[in-house]
């Protein structure tokens, strides 16, 4: 799952990948450009390979912010992901892969934009 959140409106860009990894990550920077064509976008990344390849095609409207590794709190999304698991992962076994991919989906499509102005917004 790559994700991108607005603290100040509640936003968003899900995409549902095959992989972690530098193709599909140039894909969801493509899709997450095309959806906010008139915005500047600064995309708060940790440290995975994946958000520093030298093959990374970052496209013209959106800015990479790194943070230290030892931080992931600042970065919105991880209060996202930690909201998913929450509302749609509890003491739960499923039988496929696919059951997992389509319980995400469903939580994420829960999600709204109050929710995650609130979770993720700052002062």
């Amino acid at each position: 799952m790559y994700g991108a959140v607005e603290p100040l409106t509640g936003e968003s860009c899900f995409w549902v990948m095959p992989q972690c990894n530098t193709d599909c990550m140039n894909v969801y920077l493509g899709e997450l450009s095309k959806q906010f064509p008139d915005d500047i976008i600064l995309l708060c990344c940790d440290g995975a390979a994946w958000h520093k390849s030298k093959s990374l095609k970052v496209p013209h409207n959106i800015e990479l912010i790194s943070i230290p590794p030892y931080t992931p709190e600042m970065n919105p999304i991880e209060q996202i992901w930690k909201e998913l698991r929450k509302m749609g992962f509890r003491n739960e076994v499923f039988a496929t892969l696919e059951k997992v991919v389509l319980r995400l989906c469903d939580t994420i499509c829960d999600l709204t934009a109050d929710t995650i102005r609130s979770i993720t917004g700052r002062s």
